[in-house]
């Protein structure tokens, strides 16, 4: 930890925030909605405009069904690369680059919780590791190469997408507890790329297209569930 003891605390603030959003952007096997109190408490006191999330707590079961409408039956909804990208081949490119963010910074995907590289709960995850990397830097020159990464990874990936993403969700599932959270988490990030001076492109709905399908892929040996011929 090094610095100005404020900058610190902000730095492990913004750190929370990014925890939490990427374990509540995955399938609830925990209740994060008993800990949105401490997700906005970690809020003050970063400079940016008050954030709210208006979430009530619920029982498991019941968020575990509120993911399911939102999201989960959504297809791709929370992958990056999906959204619209030109063939194949630029998705791939755009795996490997989000990949070599990864791997730069000893960022493993896998684990307990397997998501591809561009799930929005990794690419927040890897946002977690690298404010924490920053509040742990033992000088000034490893601090700055951290507060770069964020600010080239907000810029190139997940800064680009949120918001497309927290418009996908409100359309899927308008009055759901998911849609309030995407909005949350697209304020907070805004607020992180003004703070670094990143310079995204985000996509917009006008831009949206769907990503071509692979014709190669095909069904024919799926299985039929039980019940269903």
């Amino acid at each position: 930890m090094i610095g100005d003891q404020t900058i610190d605390a902000a730095t492990m603030r913004r750190a929370k925030v990014y925890g939490f959003l990427s374990s509540a952007f995955l399938y609830p096997r925990e209740n994060w909605t008993e800990d949105v109190e401490h997700a906005l408490d970690a809020t003050q006191g970063l400079g940016y405009p008050e954030l709210h999330l208006a979430v009530e707590p619920m029982d498991l079961k019941q968020l575990q069904s509120e993911y399911l409408r939102a999201i989960g039956a959504s297809g791709p909804l929370s992958y990056e690369t999906e959204y619209g990208l030109d063939g194949s081949f630029r998705q791939s490119h755009e795996l490997a680059d989000i990949s070599g963010f990864y791997r730069a910074f000893g960022f493993n995907v896998g684990g307990p919780v397997r998501e591809r590289p561009d799930h929005l709960a990794t690419e927040l995850e890897f946002m977690h590791l690298l404010a924490l990397k920053e509040w742990h830097a033992p000088n000034e020159e490893l601090a700055e190469i951290c507060v770069d990464a964020q600010r080239k990874f907000l810029a190139d990936h997940l800064g680009q997408w949120i918001e497309a993403f927290a418009i996908r969700v409100a359309f899927e599932a308008k009055d759901n507890l998911y849609s309030e959270l995407a909005r949350f988490a697209t304020a907070f990030v805004k607020e992180e790329v003004s703070r670094l001076g990143a310079e995204p492109d985000p996509l917009v709905p006008e831009r949206l297209k769907p990503t071509p399908f692979d014709t190669s892929i095909g069904c024919g040996d799926c299985p039929i569930p039980e019940g269903i011929a």
